[in-house]
């Protein structure tokens, strides 16, 4: 089975015909994606030289009609891809460079590639858009890609090979799920548990088991790994739990069993807000729109009501008090995650301002035993201004007494674990809230839907 597709290369902004060939068919003839050139072969020109004879045929074209290209398509490409484990490389090639010679009928010059770099053999196929005889260029016609792909599929029926079944619309498969993409740190995780599996002799050995698998390993206050196309290194301490550099170190001693990261799927909301078929309808939406979203809202609601059931709320009265009393709590942890942030930014602020004070404090000493000299203000300008910062703020806080920096400091650690503990509960607070708002906003939407319908019919 093979899936291709036809490209018109064209001539890039800033740069001549000439170099934008080369960049094209370097890239494809790469030796580290073609066995070091074993799977390229080319037909009314060189491997080598392609781009130059490529060059050479256009400039016949320009010297046979008198005329300049107007257009800036200056090759073509085929891509045809096939079926993991179906083909070998070599005949890969052969089928590449059959494909390529009777879609251009022999009449331009071309190279295919074959590249082995993936897990899907792949071929490169670049075509002169200009013909050997330098008389005429490569039309590309209407369905030209279609055509590629049924001649495609042709040479590969001949070589005994699978083809893509054409399936009518209805009866293709649609792709609903997504495969999860896989993070740098997820990947990271998965090769540390891999790691740690084979049980490493001390840390050392650990870290050049890492840097085996692509890793670049900085060591410092805290280590951290960077993979080959990265861009940032990622510290162990921020893996999560299980992963830090410590508890790293407690596993290869024997102290503690690791456990390894298992992520967590994003929770799905049981159930949707209604759609506003009035409001839409108003917009200018169809009477399909209309059926679908009856159909939408009624399964949504349907939903609404297993949770409500789940819920054990019984009226609406009790609905709105449940999401009244949700709000509430949420707001009230809100306040007092905010109130905590606020405190620890104060106590770095303040932090900083005593540690300065207390480092200017000489030269401001100085600077007043000088009688405020301005030849000294200008040789200590930026610790004097460091010290009256740092003099105003504690003016503008009212201390009369400097605290110890120990004791912020012990106060910011606390205030922090607070506000990291307090955080599970905050995002349970807020999923709990959304859930019973959205509750409530779906029953009201329903019932004021459904009381114009039952006045229509008791005036009928």
């Amino acid at each position: 089975m093979a899936a291709t597709r036809l490209i018109a290369l064209h001539k890039n902004k800033g740069m001549t015909v000439a170099a934008c060939l080369k960049n094209r068919t370097d890239y494809i003839e790469n030796p580290d994606k073609t066995e070091q050139g074993q799977y390229v072969s080319s037909y009314a020109c060189s491997t080598l030289t392609a781009d130059e004879e490529f060059m050479l045929t256009k400039r016949q074209y320009d010297l046979v009609n008198g005329r300049r290209q107007k257009s800036d398509v200056i090759a073509y490409q085929i891509r045809q891809s096939f079926r993991p484990g179906e083909i070998s490389a070599e005949e890969a090639n052969k089928v590449g460079y059959e494909l390529a010679m009777r879609f251009t009928k022999g009449k331009h010059a071309f190279v295919v590639a074959t590249h082995t770099d993936r897990q899907h053999i792949h071929n490169h196929v670049i075509f002169n858009s200009t013909a050997l005889d330098g008389s005429r260029k490569f039309r590309d016609f209407f369905f030209s890609a279609l055509a590629v792909q049924r001649l495609s599929d042709l040479i590969c029926l001949e070589h005994q090979l699978s083809v893509i079944e054409k399936k009518p619309y209805r009866e293709r498969q649609k792709r609903i799920v997504y495969p999860p993409k896989e993070s740098n740190r997820d990947r990271l995780c998965g090769i540390i548990d891999t790691i740690l599996a084979e049980k490493p002799g001390d840390y050392k050995t650990f870290l050049q088991k890492l840097e085996r698998q692509g890793y670049e390993v900085k060591r410092g206050k805290y280590t951290s790994v960077k993979d080959k196309g990265q861009k940032r290194f990622i510290r162990f301490r921020t893996l999560g739990t299980g992963y830090g550099e410590d508890e790293i170190k407690a596993v290869l001693e024997g102290k503690v069993k690791h456990q390894p990261y298992q992520k967590k799927l994003p929770k799905e909301q049981p159930f949707q807000l209604l759609v506003d078929i009035q409001g839409k309808m108003a917009e200018g939406k169809s009477v399909g729109y209309k059926k679908w979203a009856t159909t939408f809202n009624l399964k949504e609601m349907s939903k609404t009501l297993l949770f409500l059931q789940e819920q054990k709320i019984s009226n609406a009265e009790e609905l709105r008090e449940r999401a009244a009393a949700a709000t509430e709590r949420y707001h009230a942890m809100g306040d007092s995650i905010k109130a905590a942030e606020a405190r620890l930014t104060e106590i770095a602020v303040l932090k900083t301002h005593i540690i300065n004070y207390a480092k200017t404090r000489p030269v401001y000493d100085a600077y007043r035993k000088s009688g405020y000299s301005k030849k000294f203000l200008e040789a200590h300008r930026e610790e004097i201004t460091l010290h009256k910062a740092a003099k105003a703020a504690f003016d503008e806080a009212g201390l009369q007494k400097l605290p110890k920096v120990k004791e912020l400091d012990a106060e910011f650690a606390e205030l922090l674990t607070k506000k990291k503990a307090a955080y599970p509960d905050y995002r349970k607070a807020r999923d709990e809230m959304q859930e019973l708002v959205r509750a409530q906003k779906n029953v009201e939407r329903f019932f004021a839907e459904e009381k114009p319908a039952q006045e229509n019919e008791q005036a009928r």
